[in-house]
């Protein structure tokens, strides 16, 4: 894989990271017991009314539904950066094969190519 690539991925993959993080600070906090993806919804105080209470409830429970998908995509990001530095990225984790540049740049955290995913979703 060329290396000019490699490293336009990279910047993309960097500037993705930052931008989910930037995305989990704004309604959450770093767990600071665990890895570097886990964090943990702030709890709203709106007021002690029961209207207040009830939106307090609402607004936390879909915090935590986009926590939890803002968390998968900056391990997805984490994980791609780190096979960079192992020197493994591009390649599908299950055939070996090359993924091809195309796959890669609609989706640089692919782990797997094209016809491999397909098998694992069972598609056509």
């Amino acid at each position: 894989m060329d290396s000019s690539f490699v490293e336009e991925m990279k910047a993309l993959l960097v500037d993705e990271k930052a931008k989910l993080e930037t995305e989990l600070n704004r309604f959450s906090h770093r767990n600071p017991k665990a890895v570097e993806a886990d964090f943990d919804a702030n709890f709203p105080n709106l007021g002690d009314k029961e209207d207040e209470n009830a939106s307090e409830v609402a607004t936390y429970s879909d915090n935590l539904s986009l926590e939890d998908e803002l968390e998968k995509q900056l391990r997805d990001v984490l994980s791609a950066l780190k096979s960079m530095d192992q020197g493994s990225y591009g390649i599908c984790k299950y055939c070996k094969q090359e993924i091809s540049e195309a796959r890669l740049r609609a989706r640089p955290t692919s782990s797997s190519c094209i016809d491999c995913k397909k098998t694992l979703t069972q598609e056509a």
